[in-house]
């Protein structure tokens, strides 16, 4: 069922599909389309952070921490702080409590640089890189079974429409922070 402002809200029973009929009560004439993607998209982010990932949960790590361990395993080669906050979308601030942390137990190194004292260069230690390895498939594995409701052809959709989003926003509103 297809609502009158063009929304697909209709029959939906999510919590965001609830929320639009309120609104479309309240304001018939408004348009809550927005709210059915920006709507679900916050909510389905909020609802993952909630349940925490659970190998990583398991293995001591944050989300966050693991992307910067992830970070710094994929590109393959040391990073600097403000490389990482780029690479992790997280503050400086951020990146710097995680990697003091993360140097504490002993999965990366920092080193300063010989050019410039002010700049640190960061790399996973092999403790580190045997801990992203070793989680990763696990972490992998849970993810997959989070998206196992959507049949294989939803996902790959999604995926698609989700990276369509992202690209615009990145390249609009990215415009606008720089």
């Amino acid at each position: 069922m297809t609502a009158t402002n063009g929304g697909p809200t209709g029959t939906r029973r999510d919590t965001v599909a609830a929320v639009v009929r309120q609104w479309r009560t309240v304001h018939p004439d408004l348009d809550t389309a927005p709210m059915e993607i920006i709507g679900r998209i916050n909510r389905c982010a909020a609802l993952l952070q909630q349940a925490e990932d659970a190998p990583l949960r398991r293995a001591g790590l944050s989300r966050p921490e693991f992307d910067l361990l992830g970070a710094l395993r994929r590109t393959g080669h040391e990073l600097t702080p403000s490389e990482l906050a780029r690479e992790t979308f997280s503050s400086g601030a951020a990146v710097t409590k995680r990697l003091k942390q993360l140097s504490e137990r002993g999965l990366v190194e920092r080193r300063g640089d010989t050019r410039d004292r002010r700049v640190a260069h960061v790399r996973l230690t092999d403790a580190g890189r045997d801990l992203v390895d070793g989680i990763l498939p696990e972490q992998l594995a849970y993810e997959t079974s989070v998206l196992s409701g959507l049949a294989p052809r939803a996902q790959g959709e999604l995926a698609a429409l989700l990276g369509e989003l992202l690209g615009e926003l990145e390249g609009r509103l990215g415009a606008l922070r720089g």
